[in-house]
């Protein structure tokens, strides 16, 4: 939805409906993932996209009526092996799309679900996936339901996918509902300024993360120069700040200090949290030395294990760049490891 703020400002300017599509199950071969979107204005014009071109036209001759009678539609497009390879479908397959018409002006799920885009609060949107029907829910950040009643177990697996990080249809006494992840931004906690610290902050911010790095060294905190800069900088002890930040699935951290006092301090609160990576750098005879001292504390050799030590894929890395590669590219599997779920 970040990708869509400036579209949707200018279509809400002009006053013009929209009709949101989005792809809510794959059979086969598909070039768009579930959750893919595609917006429509009331003139025709789109912005997104729900497959490689094969179905967009069908999408926006069918939005017509959805803008005419404020209602919702699913539809199910099989392509044939001819036409496959055009698409990218190439073992012929199957996508299924859910139509509905929006209100960003005045529904409050949608409204809401815009603010928190805007404020990067995370909000799960759960609809009901009926034909003619357009009845929608949002949690919101603090568990806050808007818009339509659901069933406890519907809620339930909507937090589930949350934590997942993944977008998927349940099914509830005959009734499917989709559940679609609208998360905040990425953040990248890097414990330790470390000459890989100055690469990995600029990737990072590539790939859309927020970056903040912790390290109660004031001369480094104070004296690194950065080509792109941290989002934050605090010159702390992780156990000083670290329950400033909201340790779930979408945070990310790098341990990299190479001293123990702060390394150890991180691990401590990060090891029992739920976020979604820990690295720590170092060689696997360092490592091991981690993992005694983590025993002595009282840490299990459970919540040990989710470190990944050495950090980083493995590529032979050996230049500052190099290794920050490496760590970016086990980040974003990490990332992206519940995605091609289907």
């Amino acid at each position: 939805m970040k990708d869509y703020l400036k579209i949707i400002d200018a279509w809400l300017a002009n006053k013009t409906n929209m009709v949101l599509a989005r792809v809510i199950k794959t059979w086969g071969s598909s070039p768009r993932p579930i959750g893919a979107v595609m917006l429509i204005n009331d003139e025709f014009k789109i912005t997104g996209s729900v497959s490689g071109g094969c179905i967009e036209g069908t999408v926006v001759k069918m939005s017509k009526n959805i803008l005419n009678h404020r209602t919702a539609e699913k539809l199910n497009f099989g392509v044939s092996d001819e036409e496959a390879w055009s698409v990218g479908l190439s073992c012929g397959g199957t996508i299924q799309v859910f139509l509905q018409s929006v209100d960003f002006s005045y529904d409050p799920v949608w409204k809401t679900l815009l603010s928190n885009t805007r404020e990067n609060k995370s909000s799960i949107l759960i609809t009901l996936l009926e034909n003619g029907q357009n009845q929608n829910s949002l949690l919101d950040e603090g568990g806050t339901l808007i818009g339509s009643p659901l069933p406890n177990v519907v809620i339930a697996e909507a937090e589930k996918a949350y934590t997942e990080r993944m977008h998927k249809t349940v099914s509830h006494e005959g009734a499917d509902y989709f559940i679609q992840i609208f998360p905040r931004k990425n953040t990248l906690l890097i414990i330790g300024l470390a000459h890989i610290a100055v690469d990995l902050v600029a990737l990072a911010d590539r790939f859309g993360f927020e970056t903040m790095v912790i390290d109660p060294r004031g001369y480094f905190a104070q004296n690194t120069v950065f080509d792109i800069a941290p989002t934050k900088i605090l010159e702390a002890y992780p156990s000083e700040v670290l329950h400033q930040f909201k340790l779930d699935p979408y945070t990310f951290c790098t341990i990299l200090s190479h001293d123990s006092k702060i390394d150890d301090n991180a691990l401590e609160i990060l090891l029992p949290s739920k976020v979604g990576y820990i690295g720590a750098l170092g060689s696997k005879k360092t490592h091991d030395k981690r993992v005694a001292r983590l025993l002595q504390k009282g840490i299990s050799k459970e919540l040990i294990s989710k470190i990944q030590a050495p950090i980083g894929v493995s590529i032979n890395a050996q230049s500052a760049q190099e290794i920050a590669l490496a760590i970016m590219g086990q980040i974003i599997q990490f990332k992206n490891q519940y995605s091609s779920s289907k």
